[in-house]
């Protein structure tokens, strides 16, 4: 399949999944017919050409499936009248409204968990298949294709009408979705395991999937935070890793890789959106995204305006991970030894989490610690579940003298 078919199905996908919902109802098995008029294309449009009307194309093979599906069940054959319309019903006929914001609640449903959730928005609504979910994930094609079933089944059973949630519970739903996107995002830019420091198809997609959540919610000041937030993040990626791969820390890494454009888009977003004086979490993170992106050099970091707003989001979320944060902006204005002190709060909440045994031994070593500093980084590198991050601190270790029979395993 070439990159031109593959973007224009994954622009497609939402737009004909929402018309086959809409017109047959039955979310889970509209979503499999979609998947397989998806999977049509991609073999048929290389060879063959694409269509005139490639929306028209998909919704009608989609159709087919439906009814097909339906003949199958002999436990439906009532329906058989009905299917057998529908695979006769004109595409053209179809509405031209764009219902990827209705899958977008739909998929991020509340009662999903989000290792549920973010499998079926990539494939109902991002247009990748289970197996390319499943490659994306490192789980078997079967793992993922049960989790993506039960996933659906339970759309099924809460019977959520195909349609916007009521206004009064919208903005709950609303968050569910940036949650969602947040976590396919980090995953992408640091993922959870497996040999490599991040996954760019997984980042690349929730950016894609957030502008289009901001296109359909202009005026939302979170959605314009969250991809402000991704933006100047991603915009430091390719400087994230050496030519072997290995990651590089912030403080040593070339700014002159970083993507100017996308700081300049982050920038602009999140400055215009703190002017509208409704500010959240994603709004304050990429507040904190943008000081670091401004600096030129290290040494230009505004740590104090760092501290500062990681004061303001640690209020606002109570998380221990911005906690976390905190003691290393404390430290980079404080000194170590104030940043150490904040941390000492965390162990009941922090004390298995690889960053906490990370950002400790950072910081012992500043403070003149070595031999603590190298059992710390022993700790951490013990917990990572990725190669890279593990690699980088067991390098750490080293570097502070640490023996090779030290290192972990």
């Amino acid at each position: 399949m070439t990159p031109t078919t593959e973007g224009l199905l994954r622009e497609l996908a939402p737009q004909v999944l929402g018309v086959v919902v809409r017109r047959y109802g039955h979310f889970a098995d509209a979503e499999d017919a979609v998947q397989e008029a998806l999977l049509a294309a991609a073999a048929a449009w290389p060879a063959s050409g694409t269509p005139t009307n490639p929306r028209a194309w998909l919704i009608r093979v989609a159709s087919r499936r439906m009814a097909e599906q339906f003949r199958r069940d002999e436990a439906r054959r009532r329906r058989e009248l009905v299917a057998a319309s529908w695979s006769r019903t004109r595409p053209g006929r179809a509405s031209g409204q764009d219902d990827t914001l209705i899958l977008m609640f739909m998929c991020c449903h509340p009662s999903l968990t989000p290792g549920a959730a973010i499998p079926l928005t990539l494939r109902a609504v991002g247009g990748l298949t289970t197996r390319e979910v499943a490659r994306a994930f490192l789980v078997p094609e079967p793992t993922m294709a049960q989790r993506i079933s039960r996933a659906k089944a339970t759309i099924k059973g809460s019977a959520e009408p195909f349609t916007l949630p009521a206004p009064g519970v919208r903005t709950e739903r609303l968050r569910s979705v940036l949650h969602v996107l947040y976590l396919l995002f980090s995953e992408g830019y640091a993922t959870s395991g497996g040999p490599d420091l991040a996954r760019t198809d997984l980042s690349g997609e929730a950016i894609r999937l957030t502008r289009t959540v901001r296109a359909a919610l202009p005026d939302d000041a979170e959605v314009a935070g969250l991809l402000a937030l991704m933006l100047l993040t991603d915009a430091r990626r390719s400087a994230r890793t050496d030519a072997d791969g290995e990651l590089v820390s912030l403080t040593d890494q070339d700014r002159g890789r970083w993507d100017r454009t996308l700081i300049d888009e982050g920038t602009a977003l999140i400055d215009e959106v703190l002017t509208w004086g409704r500010v959240g979490e994603y709004q304050v993170q990429a507040a904190i995204g943008a000081v670091h992106d401004r600096a030129a050099t290290e040494a230009d970091t505004d740590w104090p305006e760092i501290l500062s707003l990681y004061g303001l989001l640690e209020r606002m979320t109570g998380n221990p991970i911005v906690t976390l944060n905190r003691a290393v902006a404390v430290a980079m204005v404080d000194g170590p030894r104030d940043g150490l002190a904040l941390l000492d709060e965390l162990p009941d909440r922090l004390g298995d989490h690889q960053r906490f045994h990370a950002v400790r031994a950072h910081l012992l070593e500043r403070a003149g610690e070595t031999q603590a500093a190298i059992e710390e980084f022993g700790d951490a590198a013990s917990r990572a579940t990725n190669a890279r991050e593990r690699h980088y601190l067991i390098a750490q270790a080293a570097r502070l003298g640490a023996p090779p029979e030290e290192a972990p395993r």
